[in-house]
């Protein structure tokens, strides 16, 4: 991620919102694992691995809806960087806050598409959405880290442990614990999805939109919603004119 990005909104580093984009994380592994095809969507390595088994087994339509996954997820880190390239130094709503609502309109719908035939679509629109979140947001209070995957989280976090442990830097706990809460945040997203889906069926989907809603607003400054309430001010004024 850039450095001037990062400067330019620091509240895309902030614990909270790593913490509730892990939870998304979770749950959007686990739904589609449940409900979509038995599919891990965050993760790209094991399409590309299911990928090849199918292509082994000439099983050529399974096999191609894997690789329409994994475009997917290349189109949203290049759609990522597009929307970063065309928003670097916008005032009013910048690279972050614009991916989010992308990732929003995206996810909202998954909730009206049935069970089925369409699954593979769901998926690959998941993979979408969650390397857009990926390319997006990659640091925490500076370090770096991913919310829709936890293998390079979790080496991190350990390394920062050992470290802290060899006396090399008692600050690495900190390091640590940011890292392994990230972590716990993944997985109470992953569990608490599996109950909640259980429970109350497929609606709770929307519950993906909303919290991404709610890091909208967590990672905007007050500038910038000021900027925002006066555009929708100034539309609703040409509408009521009109």
């Amino acid at each position: 991620m850039n450095p001037m990005n990062s400067a330019q909104n620091p509240g895309a580093e902030r614990l909270a919102a790593a913490c509730l984009l892990s939870m998304t994380g979770g749950f959007l592994d686990i739904y589609t694992y449940l409900y979509r095809g038995k599919v891990f969507a965050n993760a790209v390595t094991g399409n590309m691995v299911l990928f090849g088994f199918n292509l082994a087994n000439l099983e050529w339509f399974s096999a191609a809806k894997y690789l329409l996954a994994i475009c997917f997820y290349a189109l949203g880190v290049f759609t990522a960087e597009a929307i970063h390239r065309v928003l670097p130094r916008a005032r009013r709503i910048g690279w972050h806050q614009s991916v989010l609502l992308l990732e929003t309109f995206c996810l909202a719908p998954i909730v009206l598409i049935p069970f089925g035939d369409l699954d593979f679509a769901v998926n690959s629109l998941i993979s979408f959405v969650c390397a857009l979140q990926v390319q997006t947001f990659r640091r925490v209070h500076g370090l770096p880290f991913a919310s829709t995957m936890c293998t390079g989280n979790l080496r991190s976090g350990t390394e920062a442990l050992f470290r802290h442990f060899s006396g090399e830097d008692q600050a690495e706990l900190q390091k640590c614990f940011r890292y392994f809460l990230v972590i716990a945040c993944f997985v109470a997203g992953a569990a608490s999805g599996a109950v909640l889906l259980r429970e109350f069926g497929h609606a709770v989907f929307l519950l993906a939109p909303v919290s991404l809603a709610v890091v909208f607003f967590l990672v905007t400054t007050k500038r910038q919603l000021a900027g925002i309430r006066s555009s929708i001010r100034k539309v609703i004024g040409k509408s009521r004119g009109k």
